[in-house]
């Protein structure tokens, strides 16, 4: 679902990942479950954003007889977690597809400034040719995705897509004023942000909560 005041941002409304959605949200879901369900809403996030990927035909032999089929084409696609919290959205999107390279960009927040400080920075070659999926789990103040895309598209990268599990209107409009070109995908448009920036209602703070770490 699209929305006319956010351009660049596709609300994913199916049933199942607002069901999910709604159990990650509880601050009574305990880690292990909080991590079960994030890699879940990622995978099933993937299946919607990847029903445009291009296909080639490929000729195969099946047990009985030889055959046309297709199969997706370019380069393997990129998974690129922002670390850490990103991490918890990788594995199940590798478990649709596990084909995928993984590249990782460490940054983290600054809680005095919120801007984001990066420290790390490593992707697979062949940027021009591979779609990019970029993951975290919250769209805050926008800082750190604002940061992760302008770093691929330095380093070559051309096609490059953003998922989140909850996004805040903060952060939706500073990527849609630093990287128009870029979509965004979300779970959930939450409230607004509070003087801490994080998300109302949103989840908490989900590398916390995914790696039982305060």
């Amino acid at each position: 679902m699209s929305r006319p005041d956010f351009p660049n941002l596709t609300l994913l409304t199916h049933p199942l990942i607002q069901h999910k959605l709604t159990l990650l949200r509880d601050k009574r879901t305990p880690t292990k479950d909080f991590k079960q369900l994030a890699g879940e809403i990622a995978m099933l996030m993937a299946y919607e954003v990847t029903n445009d990927l291009p296909l080639e035909a490929v000729e195969i032999d099946t047990p009985l007889e030889h055959t046309r089929g297709v199969q997706v084409a370019g380069k393997k696609l990129t998974l690129v977690p922002i670390l850490r919290a990103g991490l918890g959205m990788v594995e199940g999107i590798a478990q649709l597809i596990p084909s995928a390279r993984v590249g990782h960009i460490g940054l983290y927040r600054d809680h005095d400034t919120l801007q984001p400080v990066d420290y790390y920075f490593k992707i697979p070659s062949g940027e021009q040719d591979r779609a990019f999926f970029v993951l975290d789990p919250m769209l805050a103040t926008g800082g750190s995705a604002v940061a992760a895309v302008k770093a691929l598209k330095k380093a070559g990268a051309a096609r490059v897509r953003f998922l989140c599990l909850v996004a805040a209107p903060e952060g939706v409009k500073a990527m849609l004023a630093a990287h128009p070109d870029v979509p965004v995908y979300a779970a959930a448009l939450d409230r607004q942000l509070n003087e801490h920036g994080y998300i109302l209602p949103g989840l908490g703070d989900a590398g916390d909560r995914l790696f039982g770490t305060r």
